[in-house]
């Protein structure tokens, strides 16, 4: 049995990640301590990871990647700016985050169904999140970290109006595309997959954001510690294998 090399590759990037994090929450005094960017890291990475886990379940590891890096990315920045009580943002800054996870829609699908449905699916998605932000609904809607996760009204609106959004947008990308013998099939199943995601992710934030903002210095040195370990464990793979002669 041998391991393709592709797997390989991405197990060490990985690894390499893992290292780079876990060295950043070692330095955490360093890095200014509790007023430093470890915060907004940690809710990149935890978003990242539960955004990607989801849609990478549904949809694959590319899907799974690009996405979650761009949630991971923008919702940090979001969830970060709203933990110290700034004021809304504008039209330009909810442009640039609804492109940023567009870009991550397009991207993911692109591989999926085409560059021309990815380049569909990734406007229409950066459009309708533009439009959902000016209607109110955004990420930080009701933000209120507590220890329990909860899933206030205008959430679980939020959710309903994604998922439809999504699966009109995966709809007409598949026509787009000239893939109208799976449109309907993938219009459904983006939008299901999009809607349930979201539907988890939204109702565990409120405790993502009070472990981020109270998470004990030392057990941040702990988690960098487990990263550290977990990455190298993760590139020694492809050593173990090649001695294995399964590489």
């Amino acid at each position: 049995m041998t391991v393709d090399k592709h797997t390989l590759a991405i197990l060490s990037i990985v690894g390499c990640s893992l290292d780079v994090l876990g060295t950043l929450y070692l330095a955490y005094d360093l890095l200014g301590g509790e007023h430093g960017p470890l915060r907004t890291l940690t809710r990149g990475v935890t978003y990242g990871l539960l955004f990607g886990t989801g849609y990478g379940l549904g949809l694959g590891v590319v899907f799974g990647l690009a996405t979650g890096a761009a949630h991971g990315i923008t919702l940090a920045w979001e969830y970060s700016r709203a933990s110290k009580q700034k004021p809304k943002p504008g039209f330009w800054h909810d442009t640039a985050m609804s492109a940023i996870r567009g870009g991550g829609f397009g991207l993911g699908s692109a591989y999926l169904y085409g560059a021309t449905f990815g380049a569909t699916f990734g406007v229409l998605s950066t459009v309708g999140q533009v439009i959902a932000y000016r209607a109110g609904l955004r990420p930080t809607i009701d933000y209120r970290p507590a220890t329990r996760p909860r899933l206030t009204i205008h959430q679980f609106l939020g959710t309903v109006n994604r998922t439809v959004g999504y699966g009109v947008a995966g709809y007409i990308s598949a026509v787009v595309a000239q893939q109208r013998w799976s449109a309907m099939a993938v219009g459904v199943k983006d939008g299901l997959l999009i809607g349930a995601v979201t539907a988890v992710a939204i109702t565990c934030t409120p405790f993502i954001e009070w472990m981020a903002d109270h998470t004990p210095e030392k057990r941040m040195g702990v988690i960098g510690v487990g990263l550290i370990l977990c990455g190298f464990a993760l590139q020694s793979v492809q050593y173990w294998l090649a001695l294995v002669d399964a590489a």
